[in-house]
């Protein structure tokens, strides 16, 4: 067991810990609870339990999609508008969305995970017809890009952050900065738009979405060998701030410091969305409910296609199609189906326990696609956080601590336009260890009173009077939030591999892409779900 201070000290530092542990933990007043699927489920999987199905609880399909996340269940929405309807997807959780899953309370609804979609380039049509059925798109300017409804965008002020006791507003810290501060951060954003602008013979860009449209040339790929860390070292760039920037972008879309990230990854989270150098990036849809809003577009798509509370043991590949054994975890029962199709959109190292078959001799190496830990929690807040000083930048959309290693939080409240009395606040803390699977232990370690604690903690150096003001604190652990761009995995060559078939089950899932993000997933559905309709 654990002190307190010893837990404290290992998620956000010393200084943190000691201040903490000379004022009350209070959490006794204040309700709550960790939310989502049990541990003991993920041991199914890894022991590969075999089941046993009666013949009367067998049926037959097309298609069976293993998983409901955003890649599924653009798979399943793909296949309901092309008119295909013998299908069915399976969903682990009561209700699908995986990391993009939301909740709701009396005030509003709020995120589980991603919380945003940039608005994308004329030139993603698929992604474009989707915001189109969404009815999100208002018109399009000359150039043909699109123009999105005011209140779907996000609304001021979007960011800020908090530095020694004051918030500023914006990102990057620009209260204090030295004259070489600036000058490093005006040359970082130089050599961003060199790439930005940068095209190859056939005028790819080096970094666009999804993925699959990246240039392949070598300049492009040889920045996937070294770490972000070493680039930025490369390039002469040691500005402490400029770092923090920087890692706190890994953390951010990745889980993963400077040092963990691929140079190509990095470069990536700021290149991708920017149509020419010196441009803005391209601004955010967003939601109450983050990225809930598209999940509960799909269900409302396709729900009579879809089963909940269904925990796929096994997939057997067969001649003319395969088997899914599944165990429908509200009565326990042992299910099975047979179809001539398999979309596999669970994340890619569950092939090997879930594959019959798979390990005999692998297509791709599964254990190679590494994800990251985070913990999500809800703070429902019966009135504002106060800060510290009257005549900070106010409460924003988006609120980060430059001391913290945790994201800090979004303002589930902010998109209603509610700028006063309660609200609920969604607080991020990725576990970017170096070892993923230790990560990922430390935080399946700790309960709900001692994750509660941590947030609470974070948040009080900006907040003196977080406790007082939380009634509920709701915690969803991700075991394996989010695929890993790692040095060397992107442009290594399993990802190419993986999006192969193997028999008739075809992958999709953002780990294809090794970016975790709404548009990789959606591109993936899609394009299994096009490789199956080809099919007939």
């Amino acid at each position: 067991m654990f002190t307190r201070r010893e837990i404290l000290r290992a998620f956000l530092g010393l200084p943190v810990a000691l201040a903490a542990c000379k004022s009350s933990s209070r959490t006794n007043a204040i309700d709550g609870r960790i939310v989502g699927a049990s541990n003991e489920i993920g041991h199914i999987l890894r022991d590969r339990r075999k089941f046993e199905v009666p013949v009367d609880r067998w049926t037959d399909v097309d298609t069976v999609i293993v998983g409901g996340g955003i890649a599924g269940l653009s798979a399943a929405w793909s296949l309901k508008r092309k008119g295909f309807n013998d299908f069915l997807l399976l969903e682990l959780e009561e209700r699908a969305g995986g990391t993009s899953a939301s909740g709701s309370s009396d005030l509003t609804a709020y995120p589980w995970g991603a919380h945003y979609l940039p608005v994308p380039f004329a030139q993603n049509t698929e992604l474009v017809e989707l915001l189109d059925e969404m009815r999100l798109i208002e018109s399009k300017d000359e150039a043909g890009e699109l123009i999105i409804p005011e209140q779907y965008l996000t609304r001021d002020p979007e960011e800020r952050i908090y530095h020694k006791g004051r918030w500023y507003e914006g990102l990057y810290l620009y209260a204090g900065a030295s004259e070489e501060d600036l000058r490093q951060y005006n040359a970082f954003y130089s050599e961003v738009g060199k790439w930005i602008n940068w095209r190859d013979p056939e005028g790819r860009r080096a970094f666009t979405v999804p993925v699959s449209s990246c240039s392949t040339d070598a300049e492009v790929t040889a920045l996937d060998k070294i770490s972000f860390a070493q680039w930025l070292a490369d390039k002469g760039f040691s500005s402490e701030r400029l770092e923090w920037y920087c890692d706190y972008a890994c953390r951010d879309d990745y889980g993963r410091t400077l040092s963990q990230t691929s140079a190509w990854a990095g470069l990536f989270y700021f290149c991708s969305r920017v149509p020419a150098a010196g441009e803005e990036s391209q601004s955010f849809i967003t939601f109450p409910e983050g990225n809930g809003r598209f999940v509960d577009h799909f269900v409302s798509r396709i729900k009579k296609n879809l089963q909940g509370s269904s925990l796929v043991a096994e997939v057997i590949p067969g001649e003319e199609g395969a088997e899914v054994v599944y165990i429908d975890t509200k009565t326990k029962q042992a299910r099975g189906i047979r179809a001539k199709n398999v979309i596999y959109s669970a994340p890619m190292f569950t092939a090997g326990y879930l594959i019959r078959g798979f390990n005999d001799s692998p297509p791709f190496a599964a254990a190679e696609f590494r994800h990251n830990s985070w913990f999500v929690a809800n703070l429902f807040l019966k009135e504002r956080p106060k800060n510290r000083f009257e005549r900070d930048f106010p409460l924003s959309w988006d609120n980060v601590l430059y001391e913290s290693p945790s994201l800090g939080y979004v303002t589930a409240t902010h998109q209603k336009g509610i700028d006063y009395g309660p609200t609920v606040l969604t607080y991020y803390y990725p576990m970017a260890e170096e070892d993923t699977r230790l990560g990922m232990q430390k935080l399946l370690s700790l309960d709900w009173k001692e994750l509660s604690d941590i947030c609470l903690a974070d948040l009080e150096r900006a907040h003196e009077n977080i406790r007082e003001a939380t009634e509920r604190i709701d915690i969803m652990r991700w075991g394996h939030a989010m695929i890993s761009p790692k040095t060397g995995f992107i442009w290594g060559g399993e990802r190419e591999k993986a999006m192969k078939p193997f028999r008739n089950i075809r992958f999709a899932h953002s780990d294809l892409s090794g970016i975790a993000i709404f548009e990789e997933a959606f591109h993936h559905g899609l394009r299994a779900a096009s490789e199956i309709e080809k099919t007939g």
